[in-house]
C-alpha cells in the first residue's frame, strides 16, 4: 500500500509519521500513523482523507477508539496542541476487538483499554525515539491481545492484499480466482474482517490511486488515467470522485498543491 494514498492534501499535514509494525504485530497492522501537531491560538488545520476500507485503532490524549472502514472522504480539525498514534488494522486483528465491523462503517466506538491508552501515552511523552516506543508498546498490546491467527484471519489478510496491494486485482472474480475460493466465500471475508464488500474495496483503491496521481501528475490526462484505473469512461470517474470526495477530478486537482497559511487549514 502507498505511503501517501489516501491523505488528500499532504501540504496540509502537521507532522506527520507513518511507522512499521513491529515483528509480532506484521499480521495485525499495515503501519501506524502519528500525527503530532502545535496550531497557534484561533488557527486550525483541517485533515482530509478518504480512507482505506479497514478499521483504525487509534489512540489519543484520553481515550482509545475503533473507527470503521468509510464510504465517503471524511476530515477532522486540528486544533492545539496533540497527538494521536492509530494502527490501521489489518483484518485479522479485528475479531478481538469487534464482533461487527460492518456496524461500524463510518462510524467510531470507544474501546475499553486503559492499559493501551497508558503505554503508548507514557512512550509519546518520553522525548528521544518517542514515536518508535510508541509503536513498540501499541504492536506489544496487539499481539497480546489478538494472539495466534487462525486459518480465516491469515485469508483474510490475502483477500486485502489481493484487492489492496501491488498488482491487485480488478475483479472481485480475478481475486477469488487467485485466492483459490468462490466469489461467496470472498464476499463472506470481507463483511467479517472489514465490514464492505470487495467490489467497495476495488472502487476504493481505484478513487485513492486516482487521487494520487492526479495530485502527483498536473498535466495527467483525465480520460487515459480512467482508462487506466478500470473505470468504464471519464465519466465514470468523475461520478465517482463527486460521491465520495464531494468535487470533481480538476477540482480536486487544481487545490491538491496548495499550502496552508501557518498552519491553518482552508
Amino acid at each position: 500500500m502507498s505511503q501517501t494514498r489516501g491523505v488528500l492534501y499532504p501540504a496540509r499535514l502537521p507532522q506527520f509519521h507513518r511507522l512499521p509494525p513491529e515483528a509480532n504485530a506484521r499480521d495485525l497492522a499495515v503501519w501506524f500513523w502519528i500525527p503530532e501537531w502545535d496550531i497557534g491560538p484561533g488557527r486550525s488545520s483541517r485533515q482530509d482523507i478518504v480512507g482505506y476500507p479497514a478499521l483504525n485503532l487509534v489512540v489519543e490524549q484520553g481515550a482509545v477508539t475503533l473507527s470503521g472502514a468509510t464510504t465517503r472522504a471524511s476530515h477532522r480539525d486540528l486544533s492545539g496542541t496533540g497527538w494521536a498514534v492509530g494502527a490501521l488494522l489489518r483484518p485479522a486483528a479485528v475479531a478481538a476487538l469487534t464482533g461487527d465491523p460492518a456496524a461500524l462503517v463510518d462510524q467510531e466506538t470507544i474501546v475499553d483499554a486503559s492499559d493501551l491508552l497508558e503505554a503508548v501515552g507514557a512512550a509519546m511523552r518520553a522525548g528521544t525515539g518517542h514515536r518508535e516506543n510508541a509503536v513498540t508498546a501499541f504492536s506489544d498490546w496487539l499481539a497480546h491481545r489478538v494472539g495466534p491467527v487462525d486459518g480465516a484471519a491469515a485469508q483474510a489478510n490475502a483477500l486485502v492484499d489481493v484487492l489492496m496491494g501491488d498488482h491487485a486485482a480488478d475483479t472481485v472474480e480475478e481475486a477469488a480466482t487467485r485466492l483459490a475460493v468462490s466469489v461467496r466465500t470472498l464476499q463472506r471475508l470481507a463483511h467479517r474482517y472489514v465490514g464492505v464488500s470487495p467490489a467497495a474495496m476495488i472502487r476504493r483503491r481505484r478513487l485513492q490511486e486516482a487521487a494520487e496521481r492526479l495530485r502527483l501528475d498536473a498535466g495527467l490526462d483525465l480520460t487515459e488515467l480512467a482508462a487506466e484505473l478500470g473505470y468504464a469512461d471519464h465519466a465514470h470517474l468523475t461520478r465517482d470522485f463527486r460521491s465520495v470526495l464531494g468535487i470533481a477530478p480538476r477540482t480536486y486537482r487544481a487545490g491538491a498543491g496548495e499550502e496552508p497559511a501557518e498552519g491553518a487549514g482552508p
